[in-house]
């Protein structure tokens, strides 16, 4: 569930980019600087991207902390070494898995603004952003995370 606010923030920052008319200015003018903040429309397609970017999310989380478990229930490995060497194992196919939606999803994001584009653009946008967010940050927060709540030793993450 840590992925959740790591996917939230990438697919708002995406609609930010995408949506707005001129994305300096708004970004000066959310610190007072400039001219007048215009926010960028979330719109219902918009809102479907970031469920279908939660559930890509939640899943990629889900298979790395799974591995985690079974590599310290089934295999005896020390916890430490199991956030290790899990990393390492599921990198790939986290990468892979967001680099096949990240390629299918781009031909549909560059149709923004075509006549017809109108629903799968911005739901293509959210899902893009997000989803390279989510997934560069789950590999760095949720082995932290999950290293904190069970309890691994500090200083233990040494790769042999």
């Amino acid at each position: 569930m840590v992925n959740l606010p790591l996917a939230l923030i990438g697919g708002i920052i995406a609609i930010f980019i995408a949506e707005s008319d001129s994305v300096w200015g708004n970004t000066l003018a959310l610190f007072g600087i400039g001219g007048r903040y215009e926010a960028p429309i979330i719109s219902i397609a918009s809102m479907v991207g970031f469920i279908t970017l939660f559930g890509i999310a939640v899943r990629n989380g889900i298979l790395l902390v799974n591995h985690y478990a079974h590599l310290v229930r089934v295999e005896g490995v020390p916890l430490a070494e199991a956030i290790f060497r899990g990393s390492q194992e599921r990198l790939i196919p986290i990468l892979m898995t967001a680099l096949t939606a990240v390629v299918g999803l781009l031909p549909i994001a560059w149709a923004a603004g075509e006549p017809g584009s109108e629903i799968l653009a911005p739901m293509a946008i959210v899902v893009l952003g997000g989803l390279v967010n989510s997934t560069l940050l789950n590999l760095l927060v949720v082995p932290a995370g999950y290293a904190l709540f069970f309890g691994a030793p500090r200083g233990t993450f040494q790769p042999k």
